[in-house]
Order: structure tokens, then sequence, then C-alpha cells
């Protein structure tokens, strides 16, 4: 797939990128939350997989998709990326203000820097006319995708046929294009830090990814916390609140909704917006719901 729709399918997914372990013992954390008449498990997926990497083995995962009436993902159409380009082409491109003048010296010599070993065709000619919050992206995901990790394998993208096949339907807490807004809408200073954070993990986002992995994997939800968000929390507190906070209060709160209804729904949100203090399962239980580790 071209460069400019694998950073569509990177687009779609602004949580952490996590990979599963290649083991056949996997157990991601899985919690349950019921309500006078409904039921809702929460799990929190990986946005990208090396191929054929297993996730399913864990019995627990199964039981709850199996039971599950609804599929509650981040956007309902993860599947489409081609649909995305228009509006990334309109949020994330603006030629009349090159990248490079909004960055330090330094910074810019990184950036071309990383740009030469990512491979992609041009170089930091490329990032020139996006906004930075789309430079950080795609530099997210170069890295990950030379090691073998594709967006087009994640967890979502397994789960939705499934439950299409079953005719059992698949919604989401938010747009594609609310998604894109959260990093579109921010001001100039956040998208550089969200730049500048990218820069600064780049050589090392590989060996991160894979400790992060290993503790998605074991379902070591206090490890992943610190590997995921602490570092972000501490260094780019507003970021943290406009990606991750804010957004968990938005999942919280439509799930709050599911508990009201009835039936049996699998929600299946980034691994990082379910750990910590500031995930759905703490905001849900300082809202009065017992929630049940699995």
């Amino acid at each position: 797939m071209p460069p400019t729709r694998r950073l569509i399918a990177l687009a779609l997914s602004l949580a952490a990128i996590f990979s599963v372990a290649s083991s056949a013992q996997a157990e991601p954390a899985i919690w349950v939350i019921k309500g006078p008449h409904a039921t809702v498990y929460l799990f929190g997926t990986v946005h990208a997989l090396a191929k054929d990497d297993p996730w399913r083995s864990s019995l627990k995962v199964d039981a709850a998709i199996k039971q599950s009436q609804t599929l509650w993902l981040e956007i309902p159409n993860v599947d489409d990326a081609a649909s995305m380009q228009p509006l990334v082409m309109q949020l994330g491109m603006d030629p009349a203000h090159p990248l490079s003048a909004k960055l330090t010296p330094d910074q810019l010599a990184k950036l071309t820097k990383d740009a030469a070993g990512s491979g992609i065709p041009g170089g930091e000619a490329v990032f020139e006319s996006m906004k930075p919050w789309l430079a950080a992206l795609m530099l997210s995901l170069t890295p990950l995708m030379q090691a073998g990790y594709d967006p087009n394998s994640g967890v979502e993208l397994e789960l939705k046929p499934e439950f299409v096949k079953a005719n059992k339907p698949v919604k989401g807490f938010e747009t594609a294009e609310e998604q894109m807004h959260f990093l579109a809408d921010m001001p100039d200073k956040q998208q550089v830090d969200f730049l500048v954070s990218e820069l600064n993990d780049y050589d090392s986002a590989v060996d991160k990814f894979k400790q992060m992995l290993a503790a998605w994997s074991a379902g070591d939800v206090d490890a992943l916390d610190k590997l995921n968000n602490a570092e972000f929390r501490d260094k780019y507190p507003d970021l943290f609140q406009t990606l991750v906070v804010k957004r968990n209060e938005n999942f919280t709160k439509q799930i709050q909704d599911l508990l009201k209804g009835d039936g049996v729904s699998f929600v299946a949100v980034g691994a990082g917006h379910l750990v910590g203090k500031e995930g759905v399962p703490a905001m849900l239980e300082k809202q009065g719901y017992k929630v049940t580790r699995e």
C-alpha cells in the first residue's frame, strides 16, 4: 500500500501503537462491568500487529467476544482508510506554512535524519507541506513498519469482520473526522510538541515497542501505563489531556449509557485508554461502577 494510505490507516487510531508478543499464551487484560440489564466487556486493542501474531489465545477474551451482541470501536469504519484521504488532505496539509519554519535548527536536523533513515521517497521534503500533527503520525509509524508491524493487521481489523459476518452491529464512540480534529485543532505549540516527542522517541521506538508489547500480552496494566502513559503525561501534560484524558471521558460517558440499557457489548479501544488513573476502568469506578478484571 502506498505510504499515504498507510498514514491514513494510522490516523484512524490515535492511541499508542502496540504489537502482540509472539506467544501462544497471550493473556491481555479484559474487564467486565454490569448494569441492571446490561453487560459491557472492556478490551484494550493493539492497532498494528506483525503478520500472524497471535492474540486470541485467551479463553476469557474469546468467550466475551462470542457472548457479545454488539462491537464498539473507537471508530466504526476502521477498515475504510481510503475514504479518509480527502479529510487528511484537508486537515493535515498546509503548503503555505512549511514545516521547517516551525522547527528549531536542531529539530529540523533530527527530522531530516529520521526522514532519510525511514526510507520514505523524498525524505524530509515530503514533510514540508504537512502540519506538525500529521508529520508526527507519519514518524510514529515508519520505524515500526520497517520492523515488520502493519496497521492493516490490527485487532480491530480482525474483530470487525467477525461481528459483521455474524450480523452483529459494529458501532463507534467517535468518527474518523472527530479523531483527526482532536489533532488538527490543537494549537501550533501542542502540534509541535507532538512532533518533537516523536522525534525524541524515533531512535528507540522499536525497543520501546517491544517492551510495551510484552506488557500488553502479559496483561500487566501497571507496566503498560508506565511504558505508554507516564512520560507522555509528565512531559506533555496538555497534549496528554487532549489525546487521552478527554477522549477517555467521552468513552466513559457513552459506556455509562450502554450500562443503562440492555444486552452485551464488547468495547475494544486502544490499550492505552484502559490503564492508569485516567483510564476508562478507573473513571467508571469513580462513577460508582464495579469494574472486575476477568
